[in-house]
C-alpha cells in the first residue's frame, strides 16, 4: 500500500474500504490535463518569485509534460490509494524526478488546486456547449428559410388555435436557444476566476504572484476572498442550471416532434438514421431519439438538485462533501454535449409533410380571430363579434364545416356587416398575413426575424 503524502500525523494506514469510499480518482481523472496544467503554471511561479530554484522548475514543469504525454499514451495506471488526480500525478511526478517533485505543493493546497481544475474543465465545455448551440441556431434558420411560406396550426392547450407557419414557429425555438447561449456566456464570465494561490482557506505566507497564474491559465479575474475561492460551487450550480434550461428547451422541441410525427398528426418524419423500430410490430418507426433527449432532461434536472442539496448546508470552507460536486456536472455536460449534436443531426434530416401541415391549418376554426376581427373592422364592439363568431362556429360545427364554406346569405343570418370581402379575409394566409405587430407570424415579420437572426449570427 502506498505511503499518503498527508500520513505524517497519522499512526495507522486507513482501513482498504476507507480507501475505495474517500477516493475521486474513479471520475476526477477526466480532469488529468487541467491539473497538470494547473501545476505547470504554478511551478513556473514558485521558480519566478524565489519559492523555489529554477533548475527544481524545469524538473516538474518537464516531468509533468511527460507524465501528461504518458497518461494520453494510456501508460499511466491512476491508484485508488493516492486519492485523487492531484496526488496521482504528484505521486508520479516525485517518483520519477525525486526531492524537485516535493517542493511541487509549496503555497497550495488540494482545496484551491481542485477548484482551478474544475473551472478550467468547466470553461472548456462551456466554450464546447456554446458552438453546439450556435449549429443548432443555425440548423434551425435552415429550416426557417425552406419554409417561409409553409402554413401550419398554432395551437394553445393543444388545440387549434390560430394559423401560423412553420418558419415562424421554428423561430419561436431559436429564441429559446438564443437566450441559452447567452445564459452560457454569462455563466463563464462567472468561471473565469482563478482560485489557484489562496490555499486551504487563508492564504499563504509565501510571497506569490497570483497575477501571473491567472495570464498563465488564461483567466480573467482573480477570486477575491480566499476562503471563498475554496468552498463556492456557485459557478457549477449556474452551470447545471443553465443545462437544465437548454435541456428543457430541447425536450419541449422534442415533444413536438414526437407529437408531430405521429399518425394522428402526419407534419414530420423522421429520418431513418435517427429513428428504431419495434422488435415484435414490423411497421413501427420510432422517434427515439425525441424520446430520449426527453428522457435525459430529468436526468440534468436531477443532477442540478444534487448540487444544490450537496451545498445547502455546508459551512466555511472546504468540506469533503464537495467532492461529490464533479459527478453531476460531468454527467450534465456530457448529456448536453451529445444531445444537442445529435438534435442537430435530427433536424437536418426531418421531413415536413408540407400539405399536411396547412390542411391541419384550414381546419379547426384557426380563422375564427380573423373572422372576429373583420367585424371589427366594420365598426362592431370586439366582445360583440367574440359572440358572433362564437356562434357561427357552434353552428358550423353542427354541420361539420368551416366557416369559409357558409355562403354569405348564412353568414348575413348572423350578422348584416359580413360582405363578400369576408372570404379572402379569413383564407388562412390572409390571416397570416394580415398580422401587423411586431413580432407577428406575417410573412414579411418572419422576414425580419431570419434577417436579424442572421445578423447576430455572423456577429
Amino acid at each position: 500500500m502506498a505511503k499518503k503524502l498527508w500520513g505524517g500525523r497519522f499512526a495507522k494506514k486507513t482501513a482498504e474500504l476507507m480507501d475505495e469510499f474517500n477516493a475521486s480518482i474513479g471520475f476526477d481523472q477526466k480532469m488529468y490535463r487541467q491539473d497538470i496544467l494547473g501545476s505547470t503554471a504554478h511551478a513556473k511561479m514558485l521558480a519566478k518569485q524565489g519559492i523555489i530554484s529554477q533548475e527544481d522548475c524545469d524538473q516538474i514543469v518537464s516531468g509533468l509534460a511527460q507524465i501528461l504525454e504518458d497518461i494520453e499514451a494510456g501508460k499511466i495506471e491512476f491508484k485508488v490509494e493516492y486519492e485523487d488526480i492531484h496526488m496521482n500525478v504528484e505521486s508520479v511526478l516525485t517518483e520519477r524526478i525525486g526531492e524537485a517533485g516535493k517542493r511541487l505543493h509549496t503555497a497550495r493546497s488540494r482545496n484551491d488546486q481542485v477548484a482551478v481544475d474544475f473551472r478550467m474543465y468547466l470553461k472548456e465545455e462551456i466554450l464546447v456547449i456554446e458552438e453546439l448551440i450556435a449549429d443548432l441556431k443555425k440548423a434551425i434558420l435552415e429550416v426557417a428559410e425552406a419554409n417561409r411560406e409553409t402554413v401550419m396550426p398554432g395551437y394553445t392547450h393543444l388545440q387549434r388555435a390560430q394559423p401560423v407557419t412553420l418558419a415562424y414557429y421554428v423561430m419561436a425555438y431559436y429564441q429559446m436557444f438564443k437566450r441559452d447561449g447567452e445564459r452560457f456566456e454569462d455563466c463563464f464570465k462567472r468561471t473565469d476566476y482563478l482560485p489557484l494561490g489562496c490555499g486551504a482557506l487563508a492564504g499563504t505566507t509565501y510571497s506569490t504572484d497570483r497575477q501571473f497564474l491567472a495570464e498563465e491559465l488564461g483567466f480573467e479575474h482573480l477570486c477575491e476572498n480566499a476562503m471563498d475561492a475554496v468552498s463556492d460551487r456557485d459557478f457549477a450550480l449556474e452551470f447545471l442550471s443553465d443545462c437544465s434550461i437548454l435541456m428543457m428547451h430541447l425536450s419541449r422541441f422534442c415533444e413536438e416532434l414526437v407529437v408531430w410525427s405521429s399518425s394522428e398528426f402526419s407534419f414530420v418524419e423522421m429520418d431513418d438514421a435517427y429513428s428504431t423500430g419495434s422488435s415484435i410490430m414490423p411497421q413501427k418507426k420510432n422517434p427515439d431519439v425525441a424520446e430520449l433527449i426527453r428522457g435525459k432532461t430529468g436526468r440534468t434536472y436531477g443532477n442540478m438538485m444534487t448540487l444544490f442539496t450537496i451545498m445547502k448546508s455546508l459551512t466555511l470552507a472546504y468540506n469533503k462533501d464537495m467532492q461529490e460536486d464533479k459527478p453531476p456536472v460531468f454527467d450534465s455536460a456530457e448529456t448536453v454535449r451529445i444531445s444537442l449534436q445529435i438534435f442537430t443531426d435530427m433536424l437536418r434530416t426531418l421531413t415536413f409533410r408540407k400539405e399536411n401541415m396547412e390542411a391541419a391549418a384550414r381546419k379547426g376554426f384557426t380563422n375564427a380571430t380573423d373572422a372576429a376581427d373583420y367585424l371589427v373592422s366594420k365598426g362592431l364592439p370586439f366582445r360583440e363579434c367574440h359572440e358572433i363568431i362564437g356562434n357561427i362556429v357552434l353552428h358550423c360545427l353542427k354541420r361539420g364545416i368551416g366557416i369559409e364554406e357558409l355562403s354569405l346569405a348564412e353568414l348575413k343570418e348572423f350578422s348584416d356587416k359580413f360582405e363578400e370581402d369576408v372570404y379572402e379575409k379569413i383564407d388562412v394566409r390572409s390571416c397570416i398575413a394580415a398580422k401587423k405587430s411586431y413580432g407577428s407570424t406575417s410573412f414579411e415579420s418572419v422576414e425580419n426575424m431570419i434577417r436579424l437572426a442572421k445578423e447576430e449570427m455572423e456577429e
